[in-house]
């Protein structure tokens, strides 16, 4: 479990004006499944000051991770509580949030120690991205915990 995981509140996929009760929990209930991404077992609560909880049981770290970030990164998203398990472990991922200036090459070469395994961190937040190059600041990514000795 993280604990809360900040968000930029003002950056993110604009999807209305975004507080708490059942209509921004629909909102961002349909956000996920636009990803395809698989909810079973998965609730997804919001309050007043934007903050999402998440909690119950997600198939796995990848898709609880997925979750969180395809809930955070909306506008009017200050943060994610993750209250939630797994029913598969696995190691879980680092979250940066992007700055200006950010490219997946640059976020790689802090976090691995090459620019050439950008494509783990583009295929670690897929569906949410769409193209390497289109990023923005604000924008939480997953940084996915591997082995680079081989890089």
């Amino acid at each position: 479990m993280f604990g809360m995981i900040p968000f930029v509140k003002a950056a993110g996929r604009g999807l209305g004006k975004m507080f708490g009760g059942k209509d921004a929990e629909e909102k961002l209930k349909e956000e996920v499944k636009s990803y395809d991404l698989d909810t079973d077992g998965v609730d997804i609560h919001v309050n007043d000051d934007g903050v999402v909880t998440v909690k119950g049981e997600a198939v796995s770290q990848e898709m609880k991770e997925k979750i969180i970030l395809a809930v955070g990164n909306v506008e009017g998203v200050s943060g994610v509580n993750d209250e939630a398990g797994t029913r598969m472990m696995g190691r879980a991922s680092q979250f940066h949030t992007v700055e200006r200036g950010d490219t997946l090459s640059a976020i790689s070469k802090t976090y691995y120690g090459t620019w050439r395994l950008y494509p783990e961190i583009f295929e670690a937040n897929k569906p949410m991205l769409s193209d390497p190059d289109k990023i923005y600041p604000g924008q939480v990514l997953r940084i996915p915990a591997i082995n680079t000795a081989s890089a």
